[in-house]
């Protein structure tokens, strides 16, 4: 029998990323990306892509990253149904955020991993400076917007369902 048409047994993963700015999300979910079999969608690469021109605010990157999540999670499921694991580099960072991967958890039958960095401001503040003194990431954000979003930041809990793994 011809190897590429035996199908592997193991169930696929849906990788999660819960962390502030520059905590690291990225950097890992390079890295996971790596393994065979294994996928990435980034938010900031399709937001990049797709509403540029759209967002000049918080308020904006909130509606445009709902219209992403519409059309991304049937698109997610079917990766995952195919046999494919995902790293899906989006903020796992709010309770309503983790609701939505659990949803596609459960709709796609996958296993998960939830990564939650847990890196202090200071030194998220540090990278994020370095990061955007580089250029070479698709959105800078202040201070202030830091300050701003990390208001809304909510650590994963372990009666939300998730396989946390957790970074120090």
């Amino acid at each position: 029998m011809d190897t590429d048409t035996v199908k592997t047994s193991a169930k696929p993963t849906l990788h999660l990323l819960c962390g502030k700015i520059a905590s690291g999300k990225s950097t890992l979910s390079a890295k996971l990306g790596l393994s065979p079999g294994t996928v990435i969608i980034s938010e900031d690469r399709w937001l990049a892509a797709l509403f540029t021109n759209e967002m000049y605010s918080i308020s904006d990157y909130v509606q445009c990253s709902s219209r992403l999540r519409g059309a991304m999670k049937p698109h997610l499921v079917s990766l995952l149904k195919a046999g494919l694991s995902v790293v899906l580099d989006f903020p796992a960072n709010t309770p309503s955020n983790r609701e939505w991967m659990m949803s596609i958890i459960k709709e796609s039958g996958a296993n998960n991993r939830l990564h939650y960095l847990k890196v202090s401001d200071e030194v998220c503040k540090s990278r994020l400076r370095a990061r955007n003194a580089e250029g070479a990431h698709d959105f800078a954000a202040s201070d202030e917007q830091f300050e701003i979003i990390t208001r809304y930041f909510s650590a994963p809990a372990a009666d939300e369902g998730f396989d946390i793994i957790e970074y120090s």
